[in-house]
């Protein structure tokens, strides 16, 4: 068999295992066929869940992942932030977080921001950090951090404790929900952290370890607003 001849055969049998049919073109390669369109797949609303399921769903999922979690009115929320920094000495905040949820805590608050960032080591010494979230998903306990008052990823993800705080009309029941309200408030190209309970992995001999990854405390604020 020529050199040719073997190219075209092993050509042949590779657009053979691939599916494609037709004749080769000048260089001996089958061309795929035009991909059809993709189906966009029917939205799933799955069962409707009322505020207070939605809560409950959350709160189980969170708490089954280890994370501790409070519901509670917004007037009340200032006071349980300094409560959970008892004898803290720095926390870590966004720029952009209210000043008022930080105004009754006695550990040094330090802002970190994109164009003012702190350093590692900085971070990597403060007992806490303090954001906001942009949704959250109760199927999963998934937690979305993207766009104001949630941070730059780096202080979600260096200290060793995160209290982060959930608007109770942020929750939604399933992912394609929250990816919605990502695209509606314009965050689809902004950083984007999703978190579901603590930091925890497992090693070879299945053995879990907590903080490798990231916080290995996860306080929950469920803002009832």
């Amino acid at each position: 068999m020529s050199p040719q001849s073997a190219r075209a055969e092993v050509l042949a049998r590779i657009a053979s295992s691939l599916g494609r049919t037709g004749a080769p073109d000048d260089s001996g390669v089958v061309p795929a066929a035009p991909a059809a369109p993709r189906a966009q797949a029917p939205a799933d609303p799955g069962p409707h869940l009322d505020r207070a399921e939605l809560i409950a769903l959350l709160t189980d999922r969170l708490v089954d992942y280890d994370a501790r979690v409070d519901l509670l009115p917004a007037a009340e929320v200032p006071a349980r932030i300094a409560a959970l920094l008892a004898g803290a000495r720095s926390v870590v905040v966004p720029a952009d977080l209210e000043e008022s949820l930080v105004a009754a805590v006695d550990a040094e608050v330090l802002r970190d921001s994109a164009d003012r960032p702190l350093a590692v080591e900085v971070l990597d010494a403060a007992d806490a950090v303090l954001t906001a979230s942009t949704t959250a998903v109760a199927d999963t306990g998934t937690i979305v951090l993207s766009g104001p008052q949630c941070g730059r990823r780096a202080i979600t993800l260096v200290p060793d404790r995160h209290i982060c705080l959930v608007r109770t009309s942020d929750i939604v029941h399933r992912v394609p929900a929250a990816v919605g309200i990502i695209e509606q408030r314009g965050l689809v190209e902004a950083p984007q952290t999703w978190v579901s309970g603590p930091s925890a992995t497992s090693d070879i001999e299945l053995e879990r370890v907590a903080g490798v990854h990231g916080p290995r405390t996860l306080d929950v604020i469920l803002i009832d607003d």
